[in-house]
């Protein structure tokens, strides 16, 4: 099949199946093209749970599909690639997290919504690189807290909250490709150009940024600055949606090696042969939901 008959026979499919794809905003750009939404992680899980749709084909990684089980019991969750996994999601396991809790027995749990549902149900509050200072500040002073698995997000929220975190030593390794000299390089580059960059990044590197943001605040930076030209910290597939949302504007990656792989696996044909069989379906033990969904709710009641 020729690539236009393969994106027909998606269409055609979704129609009979009722199906909805939601892209995240790092996936390949035929695969946001043909997305019916796009967004971070936990914006498209709470979407799939807020549509009508029965079925949902989740072009993302692992913990992603899990956390949209998570808040749609019932519904059929479908990552079109179940080989599509997180390096920094499972740098921390449940047993590694119980040892801690064991080593800190009155300290909160926060945990990065890049985790494993498994790690989520030992949680007590989870957060997204957006509302991870706002959760930090809801935690009584004086309370130990144990963060992860991201080392450089609990750097950054350690620095802006001045709260001392035991921090899980994970990280994310296209994150890791982006140098500050790239950045500078870029900066000379393209004068009057301003600098957002992810707070799973280096320190280094977020010294050099005119804005630390979540994918979704890059969107809305974009949107509100001034400048036409934005040397952009993160995943290089964020520069296409950035394209999308404001033809108008330069978007240059901050590192063209920060691509991840995984997030690449998911093709056109993997999202057919998807709606052709309706598998892989992600499933999450009910007990482990629960519990996970615990986390996750306190979470959104913090804002």
């Amino acid at each position: 099949m020729s690539e236009i008959d393969v994106i027909e026979r998606i269409k055609q499919l979704q129609a009979e199946r009722g199906a909805v794809i939601l892209g995240h905003n790092y996936q390949v750009p035929k695969i946001q093209d043909i997305a019916d939404h796009l967004g971070d992680s936990l914006d498209l899980s709470r979407l799939a749970a807020r549509l009508p749709n029965e079925t949902i084909i989740f072009c993302g990684v692992h913990f992603m599909a899990e956390t949209a089980s998570i808040l749609s019991p019932g519904k059929k969750i479908i990552l079109p690639e179940p080989d599509a996994g997180c390096p920094m999601a499972d740098m921390i396991n449940v047993d590694d997290l119980l040892s801690l809790k064991g080593k800190h027995t009155d300290a909160v749990v926060v945990m990065y919504v890049n985790s494993t549902a498994a790690v989520k149900a030992e949680t007590d509050i989870c957060c997204t690189s957006a509302n991870a200072v706002k959760v930090i500040e809801s935690i009584p002073e004086g309370r130990t807290i144990i963060f992860g698995p991201d080392r450089c997000l609990g750097g950054w929220v350690s620095e802006m909250t001045g709260r001392e975190l035991v921090i899980w030593d994970g990280y994310c390794p296209p994150h890791q490709l982006i140098i500050p000299e790239e950045i500078q390089a870029l900066r000379e580059k393209y004068p009057g150009s301003k600098v957002m960059v992810h707070p799973e990044t280096i320190a280094a590197v977020r010294t050099e940024a005119d804005a630390v943001l979540g994918t979704g605040g890059m969107i809305r930076y974009a949107g509100e600055t001034d400048a036409d030209t934005f040397i952009v910290g993160t995943e290089a597939g964020m520069c296409y949606r950035l394209e999308k949302e404001y033809p108008e504007k330069r978007f240059i990656p901050a590192s063209k090696r920060a691509v991840c792989r995984n997030m690449k696996k998911i093709t056109l044909e993997k999202v057919l042969a998807s709606l052709e069989t309706l598998e892989p379906v992600t499933r999450v033990p009910a007990d482990t939901a629960d519990r996970a969904r615990g986390a996750i709710q306190r979470m959104i009641e913090i804002g």
